[in-house]
C-alpha cells in the first residue's frame, strides 16, 4: 500500500515516513502544500496523512480538492489545533479522522491501520487470482491455502500486480508505487524482484500466475500470456 505524507515540519515528516515504511508500507513525503496536491492529483495513494498548517496551499485547501475528485481515499488530519468546531468543520470536508500534534508515532501506526482496515466495500480487503489470495490488511499472501511469506518488497509488488489482474504494468509504473524513490535506468531492479516473487509464488504450483509481456512489464493472470 503507498502513503502520502504532506507535513512541512522535515523532523515530523521524517519520524512518519520511516516509521511507515518499517511498517511495509510504501510512502511519499511532501513538504509543502501545492507538491502535496501535486502528488495526490498525480498518482493513486491508499492513504494520505495531511497536515493543515502547510506553505503555498493550506490543508483545508487539499482536503477539498481531494475529495472533490476522490471520494473514497482515506484521509487523516495532524494539526496542533484541537477546537472542536475546527474539527467538526474538517470531517464535513470529508476528512476520516483527525490527530493532535504532538503525538507518539504508535498512536499515529494504530489510526493507520483502522482507517486502512476501514475500506471502502468496493475495494476489497482480500485479493483473489486463481488460488492466489493477498490479504491486504494482514499484509498475508496464501496459494492453495499454503501461506507464503515475502519480503516487504515482494509483498508490495504482487499486491499492486493483483489490485488489477490481466492489466500490464510498466517497469516504471511498478518503480513509481512499489519503490520510495526513482531508479531511474535502474528499472532492472523489477526484474529481480518478479524473479524472486515467481520461485516463491509460481515455480512451486503448475499454473504459472505472473506473465510476462515482452518489452512492455508484467501482469498477473492464470490465463496465457498475451
Amino acid at each position: 500500500m503507498r502513503i502520502l505524507v504532506v507535513e512541512d515540519e522535515k523532523k515530523v515528516a521524517d519520524m512518519i515516513a520511516r516509521g511507515l515504511k518499517a511498517e511495509g508500507y510504501a510512502v511519499d513525503v511532501a513538504l509543502d502544500g501545492q507538491s502535496g496536491w501535486d502528488m495526490a492529483n498525480g498518482c493513486e495513494y491508499d492513504l494520505v496523512v495531511l497536515d493543515l498548517m502547510l506553505p503555498r496551499l493550506s490543508g483545508a485547501e487539499i482536503l477539498g480538492r481531494i475529495r472533490r475528485k476522490n471520494q473514497q481515499v482515506p484521509i487523516l488530519i495532524l494539526t496542533a489545533r484541537d477546537a472542536t468546531d475546527e474539527k467538526v468543520r474538517n470531517f464535513e470536508a470529508g476528512a476520516d479522522d483527525y490527530l493532535t500534534k504532538p503525538f507518539a508515532f504508535a498512536e499515529l501506526q494504530v489510526r493507520v491501520k483502522a482507517l486502512l482496515r476501514r475500506a471502502p466495500a468496493n475495494r476489497a480487503s482480500v485479493l483473489r487470482v486463481a488460488d492466489l489470495e493477498v490479504d491486504r490488511f494482514c499484509q498475508q499472501v496464501r496459494r492453495g491455502g499454503k501461506k507464503i511469506d515475502l519480503t516487504a518488497k515482494e509483498y508490495a509488488l504482487l499486491e499492486y500486480l493483483a489490485t488489477h489482474p490481466g492489466r500490464v504494468f510498466s517497469r516504471t509504473m511498478i518503480i513509481e508505487h512499489v519503490w520510495d524513490q526513482s531508479f531511474e535506468g535502474l528499472t532492472n531492479i523489477v526484474d529481480v524482484y518478479v524473479r524472486h516473487l515467481r520461485g516463491k509464488v509460481d515455480d512451486p504450483f503448475p499454473t504459472k500466475l505472473i506473465r510476462t509481456v515482452r518489452g512492455m512489464g508484467y501482469y498477473l493472470s492464470e490465463e496465457a500470456d498475451k
